[in-house]
């Protein structure tokens, strides 16, 4: 009896890690193509918590592809810790030996969310290239919301350039401010990549989640065709911290087996599964 119980309950937890419990509001879809829809984000009226919240499902892709509100951010995947991952633009600069051929400076304004700090770098890669980000920073005071960071590339020759270490030679990195939700990417060069334009062609600038990004020197040719890139955004439900919210009618979206903590970065709360429990929302 005891062998057959030890069995059963090895099968039924078996059972349970492999079902995808339901994250959405009940009677809600709860995916749009490979992405899974978790409360408060949801895909139609009564379905997210606001309308910050809402995923727009574009059934024109196959798979179809979800997008933030009603906005051109299309997200890949949204977890329960608060993390919304995206595709963001990368910014070129790109000459050739008449001129510049191309010259695309993305943009990311968010309304609601903030860029994670934690996940993220900024970097740009290139063997003539000065780079820069400006933004705001979420709910900073008046004189200090205005945020900069920049970086800066060069190389005369391919041979110098390490082929895994982005160290300031054809590659350079830095790391983000907190709260940071909206920004604007400038690039250019000092010499139009004059005398380099057979193995660096371009000048490139770009957030990435930085544990999908991994230095190559093939980058400074092979990004020239590659359009969007992977972020992390940081997502929390509402402006008021758990303890407020606690004491108030706005603690209404932490059910069930689940409680409430605040965030890393960033406002609002988020809710987590209570110690033992197999399922929450």
């Amino acid at each position: 009896m005891l062998f057959l119980f030890t069995l059963v309950a090895a099968l039924l937890a078996a059972t349970l890690s492999a079902q995808e419990f339901p994250v959405a509001r009940a009677g809600c879809q709860d995916r749009c193509g490979n992405v899974t829809i978790p409360f408060p984000f949801g895909l139609t009226d009564d379905c997210y918590y606001d309308a910050g919240f809402l995923i727009s499902c574009n059934h024109t892709f196959s798979p179809p592809k979800a997008f933030l509100t009603a906005s051109a951010i299309n997200v890949t995947e949204i977890t329960l810790e608060g993390k919304l991952h995206i595709e963001q633009f990368i910014a070129k600069d790109c000459y050739n030996a008449s001129g510049q051929t191309d010259n695309n400076i993305p943009s990311l304004t968010l309304s609601k969310f903030i860029i994670s700090d934690a996940d993220n770098i900024f970097v740009s890669i290139g063997c003539d290239t000065i780079a820069s980000l400006r933004g705001n920073l979420k709910e900073a005071a008046s004189n200090e919301n205005k945020y900069t960071v920049g970086c800066m590339s060069f190389c005369d020759s391919l041979k110098y350039v390490p082929n895994d270490t982005c160290s300031g030679i054809g590659c350079c990195q830095t790391s983000l401010a907190k709260g940071v939700d909206d920004f604007n990417i400038a690039i250019t060069s000092l010499k139009n990549h004059s005398g380099i334009l057979d193995f660096s062609p371009c000048s490139y600038a770009f957030i990435i989640e930085k544990k999908k990004f991994n230095f190559s020197r093939s980058y400074l040719r092979d990004l020239k065709n590659v359009d969007k890139l992977p972020v992390v955004i940081d997502w929390s439900i509402g402006k008021n911290s758990c303890a407020e919210v606690k004491k108030s009618s706005l603690y209404n979206a932490c059910q069930g087996n689940s409680t409430c903590y605040d965030p890393d970065n960033g406002d609002g709360y988020l809710c987590r599964c209570l110690d033992g429990s197999f399922m929450c929302h």
